[in-house]
Formats: structure tokens, sequence, C-alpha cells
């Protein structure tokens, strides 16, 4: 088995090479690598599938009790500075590649069904294939500054799939905001890389881990630095993962084609975050203050996405609210110590929010054909009803997705979530008391949503609700031509209009148009990942049950050893576990059925409901108005700011530039009257000069 660990390293290989390959087609011979689409997706798939394969062997072989694996070279050297690269397998790393290769080998498997027709069908298994390859490197890298480097690919990539159509200004606007938002994040990580350096003098996780508690202990630094250096690199993980204050880059980030959310926004980037705090646990184990930093973060986050989700009628966003809450539940987790639990519903949560975000796009392509390809209503809740019957390994699969995310057992969200759970009432009954009614509140929007989808009658028809539906993102747009168009001006600004014609523009993966009365089914491609996802969804819980924790004998803090976890485990109290599982249980039960009396049954108005409580109502609606304060403090803030710093640069630095050459120019006209070659002229001054002399000083 030693052999398969010599060859580690080709596992972010495979994708690049694919990436390349494909690339430099695309950039010589474009028509041609263009018209051979099928051949191009067969070999990035082949790429990421070779990896795949990889990932098993070695997690097989970490499973089977093969110690962990270390290969580096020096990459840099400086008097005593010394860096190297390489990478690193251990049971983390093993289970994150294969997370990552399963979902990415079925999210391309499924991009040929949906973006089938989609002119850049070819370019985005490319950009598919690169993200794939930085997202490999990551979770290989032995030390902070190569994670860094692969840190900023994925966010690059990132960038590049959002914005992949470019052309809508929606789009285009997302991938700025998602990769501005996580520049914020990256520049706090940074600074914590070089504060974290420059105390213990490696790059290291354990070294500096151990070295930043001797000194602390010893007080050659401060307690508030270190706490500073852990919560700078924390910020790092809020960024990527999408946690409170930095949350608001990921709903918009749904612009970008289906495949992008379930691939980014499931199980790789957005966990890079939770990855990294694992990694870094040595660090942050050592400084209680950053720790309860990122419990209340993260909880905080779990309970916001699910209170911004519960009103959402974009499909997409709605799980993108999911996505923010369920990595607060990871978050939180690692922040009171529960290592393990919090990297189990990372696992379990990428097979069913991949599911879930993959049947989102199964249930767009469907609605394309009949309201077109107009996101505001191919993708609003309030169209769809009634797809069981015409679509239904989709609806099947949702249901299970639905039914893991609310953790109703045996699914697998239930046994990571309440694990979670269980490990935050120990710790901070506050916590728990959060992440319970959290929970709750998860089950109640999940099932909405199912229940607005696939249950009753079908709505896709009723065109009042289209019309309605249509002046209300007109709305929208003129709110945004008027305020984000109106200070700009120039042969780069948009004329007022262009962007409701713009934001209408939809490259899509079909014809333009409607072209049936019905929904459909989509193509194999799309439905055979969506069956294979729902295994996991089902059954991969029950590698972590309390009964047998075989995951957390895999997965544990390295701060502790096996011996120890398994002491913990004999420690088993069924008692306690029946009563946390059962209130979970419980309040996820009675908030399915709420969500069944209103949207399944029609015996409860929502809209009585929302009235009664406006207030609340609209603060979720509206996203708790954190898109807006940020808009009006930070972007049109910033616009007042450079429009002051240009007045200045206007009127002082170039004005003293101008007068510098004004006064240049008439000393220079002056001078050119005074200098005519005569000698008499010169002469006169020389006496004019003199003269002027002796009267000054002879009067004085």
């Amino acid at each position: 088995m030693e052999v398969i660990y010599q060859y580690a390293w080709l596992i972010p290989v495979f994708p690049l090479f694919g990436a390349m390959l494909v690339g430099l087609g695309l950039i010589s011979l474009n028509q041609v690598t263009n018209r051979l689409r099928q051949f191009n997706a067969v070999v990035i798939i082949s790429m990421m599938a070779a990896a795949m394969g990889l990932s098993f062997a070695l997690l097989w072989s970490q499973i089977q009790g093969h110690a962990p694996y270390l290969r580096t070279f020096e990459w840099a050297a400086a008097g005593n500075f010394h860096l190297s690269m390489g990478y690193t397998i251990d049971h983390l790393t093993a289970l994150m590649l294969v997370i990552v290769t399963t979902v990415a080998c079925l999210v391309m498997v499924y991009t040929d069904g949906y973006m089938a027709h989609d002119p850049g069908y070819v370019r985005f298994y490319a950009y598919l294939s690169l993200f794939g390859s930085s997202m490999l490197g990551l979770v290989i890298s032995p030390n902070l500054v190569q994670i860094y480097i692969f840190w900023e690919l994925v966010g690059m990539c990132s960038y590049l799939l959002v914005g992949f159509w470019y052309d809508r200004k929606s789009a285009a606007d997302a991938a700025q905001k998602a990769f501005v938002t996580n520049r914020v994040g990256d520049f706090g990580l940074l600074l914590g890389i070089l504060g974290l350096f420059w105390a213990t003098g490696s790059f290291d996780f354990n070294i500096m881990g151990d070295r930043l508690a001797q000194l602390v202990e010893s007080g050659s630094i401060s307690n508030f630095l270190a706490v500073l250096f852990a919560i700078l690199v924390f910020l790092g993980p809020v960024a990527k993962s999408a946690q409170f204050p930095l949350h608001v880059w990921l709903p918009d980030a749904m612009e970008g084609p289906t495949p992008i959310s379930a691939l980014i926004h499931a199980a790789t980037m957005v966990a890079a975050g939770v990855f990294l705090i694992a990694r870094m646990y040595p660090v942050f184990e050592g400084v209680p203050v950053a720790m309860n930093v990122i419990a209340f973060t993260g909880a905080f986050t779990a309970f916001l996405g699910a209170s911004i989700a519960i009103t959402q009628n974009d499909i997409k966003k709605g799980l993108a609210y999911s996505t923010i809450s369920q990595l607060g539940y990871m978050v939180m987790a690692m922040g009171i110590g529960s290592y393990s639990a919090g990297l189990f519903h990372l696992m379990t949560h990428a097979y069913f929010k991949a599911m879930l975000f993959l049947g989102s796009g199964s249930v767009i392509h469907g609605m394309e054909g009949v309201v077109g390809h107009d996101p505001a209503l191919a993708q609003d809740m309030r169209l769809m009803g009634g797809l069981r019957k015409y679509m239904p390994v989709t609806s099947i699969t949702f249901l299970i997705g639905c039914l893991a995310i609310s953790g109703i057992p045996p699914f697998a969200g239930f046994w990571s979530k309440d694990e979670i759970l269980g490990k935050a009432f120990e710790a901070n009954p506050l916590l728990w008391f959060i992440g319970w009614l959290t929970a709750g509140i998860t089950a109640f929007y999940m099932f909405r949503m199912y229940f607005m989808t696939f249950e009753g009658k079908f709505r896709g028809t009723d065109e009042k609700i289209k019309e309605k539906l249509k002046k209300a993102a007109a709305t929208i747009v003129l709110e945004l031509e008027s305020e984000e168009l109106a200070p700009n001006f120039g042969p780069g600004a948009m004329k007022k209009g262009e962007l409701a014609a713009t934001s209408q523009q939809h490259d899509s993966h079909d014809s333009h148009g409607h072209h049936s009365d019905s929904p459909h089914e989509s193509p194999w491609t799309m439905t055979l990942p969506l069956a294979l996802l729902a295994v996991p969804s089902i059954l991969i819980g029950l590698v972590g049950t309390p009964y047998a924790n075989y995951f957390e004998e895999f997965i544990f803090p390295p701060s502790e050893t096996l011996s120890e976890v398994i002491e913990k485990a004999a420690e088993f109290n069924p008692t306690e576990f029946y009563i946390m599982a059962g209130a979970s249980v419980g309040i996820s039960l009675i908030a399915i059925t709420l969500a069944s009396l209103m949207y399944l049954r029609r015996k409860i108005d929502p809209a009585a409901i929302a009235a009664q409580i406006k207030p609340l109502y609209e603060l979720s609606l509206n996203k708790w108005y954190f898109d807006d304060i940020y808009h009006r403090v930070f972007v049109l803030g910033l616009r007042r700011l450079a429009r002051q710093v240009m007045e200045v640069d206007f009127r002082v630095v170039d004005g003293a530039v101008n007068l510098t050459g004004f006064f240049t120019l008439v000393s220079g006209e002056g001078l050119k009257y005074l200098e005519n070659g005569r000698a008499q002229f010169y002469a006169l001054i020389v006496f004019g000069a003199v003269l002027g002399l002796v009267i000054v000083f002879g009067v004085t």
C-alpha cells in the first residue's frame, strides 16, 4: 500500500491535467474543441474518476491503520528561513479527498444533461476541473502557506464559475460580490498566518499550536495577541464558509449554473472553511476565547440562515440559506470542541445538500419548458406545485434530502446533527437551545419547499401569478437602475432600461422560450446522480451512530488518542441519547406538521400569519436587511468617498500640477522677450540693474 502514498500527489494533478488539456484546446483550436463536446466531457470526468479511485484506495488504507504519510521538499530558503511544500495523507485528508472527488464526479455527469445545449459547455467543464484540482490541492496541503495558495485558487475558480453567464449583469455582480467579500476574510487570514509565523516561527499546524501555548504560558506573548491571531485566521473560514457577518455572498452566488451551486456550495468550497478550522484545531484549542467566538458565531449563523430561508420563494436561494445554516452547525461544533461531530456533519451534509441542489436544478430544467428561461419565473416556487407526478425521480430524491436535513431517523442528517446538539448541551445549554430551535425551523422551511414544489396543483400555467412575479422583478430592476446606474457616466455606463433587458437574458442550456404546458423529468444524466446521492443521504449516517461510532474512532482531534476516544464511547448513556434525540426529532415533526397544514392541506393561511407578525416577516424576507445595510454603508459609502477623493485629486493635486505648469509657461513666455540676442539691450539691462542697486543702497 506504500506505493499509492508515493503517487498521492497525482490526485490534484489528474483534474489539473484535464483542465489544461481542454483549456489549451479552447485557446488554440477553439472551434474544433467546442465541436468535440462529449469527448472533452469524457476526458474531464475520467480524470476526476481516476482521482476518486486513488482517493478511495487511500481512505481504505487509512481505515486499515496505515500511519499518516508526509512528503515534503524545500521550496524556498533564505538564511534561517526554510519553507517546505509537499503533501500529507492522514485520516482527515483521506476523508475529504473522497467527499470532494465523489461529489465532483457526480456533478460532472449531471452537468452533461443540464448544460447540454449551452454554448459554454466545454469551458464550463474546464472550470469545473480546475476548481476540483484547486480544492484537492488544498486538502492535501501539509502547511498553512500551501493551504493559502490553493485557498486563493479556489476563490478564483469560484469567481469564474459564479460569473459563468457573465453577460447577465446579476451573475457578473454576484461573482464580484463573492470575490470581494472573500478577499475581506482572506486578508484577515493572511494577517493571522503572518502573526502566527512571527510568534511561533513555523507554518506547521501542530508546531504552531504547541509553541503558541508555550509562549502564552511563559508570558513571552500576551494572551490578547494569541486571541487576535486565532480570530484573524478564523476570518478566512468566516468568509469561505459564509458565516456571519461575511455570509452575504453565498445566496447571490446562486446566479451561477446549478451544478456549481451543488459543487461549490455544498461539498467543496464552503466546506473548505470548516476543513481549515479542523486543520488549525491545535492552535484554536489552546485559545479558549477564540473557541467561544467560533462557537457563538456558528450558532448565530445557523439561526440567521434558517430564519431567512423560511420566507424565500426562490428554490435555489432557499437552499443557499439552508447551506449557511448547516455550515453554522459545523462551525459551532468545532467551537465547542466537538471535532469529530463537526466533520461528521460536513460529510453527511455534503451528500444530501448536493442532492438537494441538483434536485433544484432538475426542477428548474423541467420548469423552463413551461415558463421559459427567465430565472424570476423558473426558480420561483409560487409557480411550481404538483411536480411529483411529472418528475417522480426528482421528487423522491428531494424528499429524501428534506428528511435527511430535517434530522429524521434513520437518515444521515439525524445522526450527525443530533451528535452536535448533544455535545452543545454538554458545553453550553444556550448553544444547544439555539441549535434545537434552528432544527425545528430547518424542518419547517425544507418541507415548505417540498410541498410548494412537488405537491398540490401545478401553477406554472397561471398567467396571473406570472404577471405578478414579472412586475415584482421589474420593480427590483428599476430600483437597481436608480441606485446603481444613475451615478455612472461615460462610454461604459448602461443606458436606462438596458439593465432590464440584460437581466432577462439567459445563456440557457436549452432553446429560449417555453414550448410545453407541463414540466418533464430530466434526462438520465441528471437523474442518475440524484439516485446515487440518495444512497449515502440515507445510509452514511450509520457509520456514526452512538452505539457504534466508527466515524469518531476514525476521525478524532489531534490532541486525543484512539484509546481516549474508545474510553469516552464506553461511557455512552442510552437514556440521555433518547432524551436529546427525542427533543430534536420532536420539534422537527411538529415543524413538518405545521408546514403540511399551511402548504399542503391549506388549513392555515400563511398570508394571515405573515400579516399578524409583519415586522418579523419583513425582517426575514429582507434577509435581516444585511444586504441593504452593506449596500448603503460600503457600496454607496465608498462611492461617496471615491467622489470626494476625486474632487481632492482634481482640485488640489491636479491644481498644483497645473499651477506649476502655468507659472512655467508664463515665465517662459516672459523670458523669451528678454533674450533677443542684442548686446545693446543686455547692456541696458545691466545698467538698469546697477542703477537700481545704487538707488536702493544710496537711500538706505
